[in-house]
């Protein structure tokens, strides 16, 4: 029999009566290896299975003309139009607690699942000189504006969800997840905490001082809304090398092959897959990827390992999802379920910069082209990337 995993909300909702929608990523075309947009493939053609080709629950936004905005399919609400000003991690559960909008005084900060079903990947991070780039949040509902232009990437915004796995960036400052609108990015940020404290900061022999990893703030979207409901999962183990999540209506293959592939083999792979009597796997795209990351668990990897099972042993334990990442379309997007690792100035070694459960992005392909610093390092930090990531599929239980 099934063995169902009950978790209760902080509503005190039983988890198998919790729904989690996974809203889509609203990606609408395809791409092959070198990023050049292409006719979707065909069934059975190289490079099928594409985000675009597994259309799913579709954004569905109304503006309530009273600054507010309802997501008609995960009930939240959100701030139409957020403070063009950035918060410190305190100052903004702060501002958002204080908030009195839309007859509403009950607001915060949303987690980072919450936040990331705000994500809309038709978005494109432009240079100046290269046209008018589109932000990853559908504009036609919500407001964004962009830093200026010497800045133009860093349209972070901040999530509730702390990082409880370690310290981020200099290895010492305690992190919390945002989203970046602008470049189509999951992180952790620099919260202006330390990780440790007392007697552990003291032992660390780690830098300190309060500039010490710091980052100049994130902007920050109230959001309204239960608390501890959208984004909790309801996970049965089926026996028979799936996992099913009762809440968004997904089953998962257990654990991965251990074996890693490029992009197009992953797509492949998942979508001739024939597992527990099913053969409508796919690759999953990001929001369904991101759906599974435990957030609250201390250790690594970034998973419940009482249903799920990851076969490697190692840091770079980067999953790879079907959605083609905006800002560099030879890249696709790829969830960290181990340390997202990345380094920056005179470091020698990658460390866990950006926080396992950070979504991130990897080349898709190495034939015919290579990775250079240009398409690995932004302006602060060089990202671990490889074009061979590991592969866990999905379906739909109900097509």
């Amino acid at each position: 029999m099934p063995t169902l995993l009950l978790v209760l909300s902080a509503q005190g909702i039983a988890a198998q009566d919790l729904t989690y929608p996974i809203v889509d990523t609203m990606q609408d075309a395809c791409f092959d290896l070198a990023g050049v947009e292409i006719t979707c493939p065909a069934v059975g053609e190289d490079l099928y299975g594409q985000d675009a080709q597994h259309p799913h629950l579709a954004a569905s936004y109304t503006d309530n003309g009273d600054g507010s905005v309802s997501d008609n399919n995960t009930g939240l609400l959100w701030q139409k139009t957020p403070l063009n000003d950035r918060f410190q991690y305190s100052d903004a559960l702060s501002y958002c607690a204080a908030l009195d909008l839309a007859g509403r005084a009950d607001w915060r900060v949303p987690s980072i699942k919450e936040l990331y079903s705000l994500a809309d990947f038709r978005g494109e991070l432009l240079k100046p000189e290269e046209g008018q780039p589109t932000p990853y949040i559908d504009t036609t509902v919500f407001d964004f504006e962009y830093p200026d232009r010497e800045m133009i990437f860093a349209g972070q915004y901040w999530s509730s969800t702390l990082y409880i796995k370690g310290p981020v960036m200099n290895g010492r400052n305690q992190g919390a997840f945002g989203f970046n609108f602008a470049d189509g990015h999951i992180k952790s940020y620099g919260t202006g905490l330390d990780f440790y404290t007392g007697a552990a900061a003291t032992s660390s022999g780690l830098p300190n001082g309060p500039d010490d990893g710091k980052v100049p703030g994130n902007y920050v979207r109230c959001v309204n809304g239960p608390e501890g409901v959208f984004g909790v999962n309801a996970f049965a183990d089926n026996g028979d090398g799936t996992v099913t999540d009762t809440a968004t209506g997904r089953m998962w293959q257990k654990a991965d092959d251990g074996t890693r592939r490029e992009w197009h083999q992953a797509l492949a792979y998942c979508e001739a897959l024939d597992l527990a009597g099913f053969d409508d796997w796919t690759l999953p795209h990001s929001k369904e990827l991101q759906s599974i990351v435990d957030y609250d668990r201390s250790g690594f990897p970034a998973i419940d390992e009482a249903v799920f099972a990851i076969t490697q042993d190692s840091d770079s334990l980067d999953f790879w999802s079907s959605t083609t990442f905006g800002d560099f379309k030879n890249y696709a997007n790829v969830v960290a379920f181990g340390k997202a690792l990345s380094k920056a100035g005179e470091q020698t070694e990658f460390t866990d910069w950006h926080g396992a459960g950070a979504q991130r992005s990897s080349i898709k392909s190495l034939v015919d082209q290579e990775m250079t610093e240009d398409t690995t390092c932004s302006i602060n930090a060089c990202d671990y990337n490889r074009s061979d990531n590991l592969v866990r599929c999905v379906r739909k239980l109900v097509p």
